[in-house]
C-alpha cells in the first residue's frame, strides 16, 4: 500500500514536470504558429509558476478543510483540462490562459502532494518517500523532452502539450481509490481510521503498534495547543522555520535551474550546438542526468542527512556555473563540449540536492496545525521567484549575453552555500511529531 501510494502521489511530481519542461521544445513551434514577440515568450513560459503562486494558496486554504486526498483528486482534473485546453488553443491569449491553469494545479499539487507523502511515511523511509515526488518531476521533464523531440519534425506542438492530460487522468483515477493521511484523520478526530490507514501503510506493525502511531500524532496536536492563528508564525520556535524554507526555495530559484529546464534548446544553441535536432538531443541528455542523480538523491538522503548534501549541492552549482560562464563565450563553437559537460554536471549536483531538498523541509519541519499554511508560504517563494527568473531570463540573456547571466546564477548559489553551512538544520531518522514537539508554537512558552 505504502509503494502504491508514494508511486501514485508521486506521478503528480511527472504531471508537474511534463508540463514545466514540455514548452521547452514546443515554443519555437508555438512562436511560428501565433507570432509572438520575445516579451510574449517569456510571459507564456512564466504563466505556469504565475498560475501556481495561486494554486499554492489555494492548497493551502482547503487542504485542512478538504483533506489531501481530495485537493489531489481536484488537481488531477484541472492538469487533464488545462492540458488539452493548451493543445487545442486557437490564440496566444488561450494558450496563455491554458498555461496559468497548469500552473494552478502544479502549484497547488506541489504542495498537497509532498505534504501527503510526508504524512504517510515512516520516519527511516520519509526523505527517501518525499524524494520521489522530485524524481517523478525529473522523469516528467526527461519525458516532455523526448516527447518533443519525436514531435518536433512533425511540428505537432499541440499533442506536445496536450499528451499531459493522459497521466492526469491516470492519478485522478488512482487517488479516487486511495487513503486519507493518518495525520489529516486525526486531525479531524478520525482516530480509529487513522489507525486503519496506518496498518495499510505498515503491515509488519501489530494493532497496538499502530494505536501507539496514532497516538503520537495525538499528542503531538495536543503540544501544539488550540488551533493557532496566523501570529504563531510569529513564534521563536516556528519564525526560523518559516525563514529558513522560504529562503531554501528562493535559493533553489535563484540557482537558475528552471531557466535551464525552460530554455534548454535556446541555452544549447548559444552554446555552440547548431540545428534544432542537436540541441533538442542535448536537452534530452539533461533530462536523463537529472533523473539518474534524483535516483541517487533518493538512496543518500536518508543516509547522509539533508544538510551535507545541501550544503555540498550549492557549492558543485557554483563551481559548474563558474565553467559553463566561460565556456559560454561568444564565437568560440570549440568549447560548446566544456559548455554541456559543466551543464551535465550542474544538473547533477542540483538533482541530488537543491531539488529535493526544500521541498522534503517544507513537508517535514512545520507543525501539522501549521503545516499546510506554512508550506503555502514556502510555495508561494518558491514560485513567485520561479516567474521572475523564468520571465527575466530572456531578458537578462539578450542584454547582458550568456557568459554575465549564468555568473550571475552562480553568485546565487555561492550565497546559498553559506547560508546553508550556517542556518541548514538536520532531520534525517527525526519522526514529524519529534520535529513537531521541538518546533510548536506552544513549546516556545
Amino acid at each position: 500500500m505504502l509503494i502504491r501510494l508514494v508511486a501514485l502521489a508521486a506521478l503528480f511530481g511527472m504531471l508537474f514536470g511534463f508540463d514545466e519542461g514540455v514548452i521547452a521544445g514546443a515554443l519555437p513551434l508555438i512562436t511560428k504558429t501565433f507570432d509572438i514577440s520575445a516579451t510574449g515568450e517569456g510571459f507564456m513560459t512564466a504563466a505556469v509558476p504565475l498560475g501556481a503562486v495561486a494554486g499554492a494558496i489555494l492548497a493551502a486554504m482547503y487542504a485542512d478543510s478538504l483533506g489531501r486526498r481530495k485537493v489531489l483528486m481536484m488537481c488531477s482534473l484541472v492538469f487533464a483540462f488545462g492540458a488539452v485546453a493548451a493543445g487545442s488553443a486557437t490564440s496566444e491569449e488561450i494558450l496563455v490562459g491554458a498555461r496559468l491553469m497548469l500552473g494552478l494545479a502544479i502549484g497547488a499539487s506541489a504542495l498537497a502532494a509532498p505534504m501527503f507523502l510526508a504524512e504517510l511515511a515512516p520516519a527511516k523511509y520519509r526523505g527517501a518517500v518525499v524524494s520521489a515526488f522530485q524524481l517523478m518531476i525529473t522523469v516528467g521533464i526527461l519525458t516532455s523532452y523526448l516527447v518533443d523531440m519525436v514531435l518536433e519534425p512533425h511540428g505537432a506542438w499541440r499533442w506536445m502539450l496536450a499528451l499531459g492530460a493522459v497521466p492526469a487522468l491516470v492519478c485522478f483515477t488512482g487517488i479516487i481509490f486511495s487513503p486519507e493521511s493518518p495525520r489529516w484523520l486525526t486531525m479531524k478526530g478520525a482516530r480509529d481510521k487513522a489507525i486503519e490507514v496506518v496498518s495499510l501503510i505498515q503491515p509488519d506493525l501489530s494493532r497496538e503498534q499502530a494505536t501507539h502511531v496514532v497516538a503520537e500524532i495525538e499528542q503531538a496536536k495536543a503540544a501544539g495547543g488550540a488551533e493557532p492563528g496566523w501570529t504563531a508564525f510569529l513564534s521563536d520556535n516556528v519564525r526560523p522555520l518559516v525563514i529558513f524554507t522560504i529562503a531554501a526555495f528562493v535559493l533553489q530559484q535563484v540557482s537558475g535551474i528552471n531557466a535551464v529546464i525552460y530554455y534548454a534548446p535556446i541555452i544549447m544553441k548559444d552554446a555552440g550546438f547548431d540545428g534544432s535536432s542537436s540541441q533538442l538531443a542535448a536537452t534530452v541528455g539533461i533530462g536523463v542526468v537529472n533523473v539518474l542523480m534524483t535516483v541517487v538523491a533518493m538512496f543518500v538522503v536518508d543516509r547522509f542527512g539533508r544538510r551535507p548534501l545541501l550544503i555540498l549541492g550549492f557549492i558543485g552549482t557554483a563551481l559548474s556555473l563558474v565553467v559553463i560562464s566561460f565556456a559560454m563565450q561568444p564565437d568560440k563553437p570549440e568549447l560548446a563540449p566544456l559548455a554541456l559537460t559543466a551543464l551535465f554536471a550542474y544538473i547533477a549536483f542540483f538533482a541530488v540536492s537543491l531539488g529535493p531538498l526544500p521541498w522534503l523541509y517544507m513537508s517535514e519541519l512545520f507543525p501539522l496545525a501549521l503545516r499546510s499554511r506554512g508550506m503555502a508560504m514556502a510555495s508561494v517563494a518558491n514560485w513567485s521567484f520561479n516567474f521572475i527568473v523564468v520571465f527575466a531570463f530572456p531578458v537578462v540573456l539578450a542584454h547582458f549575453g550568456a557568459v554575465v547571466t549564468f555568473a550571475i546564477f552562480g553568485i546565487f548559489c555561492t550565497i546559498g552555500a553559506i547560508f546553508s553551512w550556517f542556518y541548514a538544520p538536520e532531520t534525517k531518522g527525526v519522526s514529524l511529531e519529534e520535529i513537531e514537539m521541538q518546533h510548536s508554537p506552544a513549546a516556545a512558552t
